[in-house]
């Protein structure tokens, strides 16, 4: 009996860590692919219908700025081969419910091993045919003070 129930505790905590390890995996991978500068293997973990924002703090104050997917792989593509770009994420905060899922990351970026800005990534991801995809990522930029 005692057996038993160690089983059964073990197995619903094994479904429980691969149901909020998921989306942290998609935004792992997603992150390889684009420190590779992989436009096609960013675009796989991608919605069709992703909108993809930055909060940008300018002279004329915070404004959002919205970019298309395209234009966004085609930049990524474009990045020399002797540029190095890292952005190292700091944290996850993953919340899940049922076929919705948020990754919270605070993030430092890097260009050429030199600290470039900070800031933090809000991803909206959406389960379909048990695939996480990113459908919203928005993220703040700003100098380390």
């Amino acid at each position: 009996m005692k057996n038993l129930l160690v089983t059964i505790v073990l197995l619903l905590s094994g479904v429980v860590f691969s149901q909020e390890n998921s989306p942290k995996v998609t935004i792992e991978a997603f992150f390889t692919a684009f420190h590779q500068k992989d436009s096609v293997a960013l675009k796989a973990f991608c919605h069709k219908d992703i909108r993809l924002q930055t909060v940008a703090n300018t002279k004329n104050g915070t404004q959002l700025k919205s970019d298309q997917l395209e234009d966004f792989l085609k930049s990524i593509a474009s990045i020399p081969n002797g540029l190095k770009i890292y952005e190292k994420l700091l944290d996850y905060k993953v919340t899940i419910d049922g076929d919705l899922a948020h990754v919270w990351t605070p993030y430092e970026f890097y260009v050429n091993d030199t600290l470039s800005h900070i800031g933090a990534n809000s991803f909206t991801l959406v389960r379909e045919n048990n695939k996480w995809l990113i459908v919203h990522l928005i993220d703040t930029r700003r100098k380390k003070n």
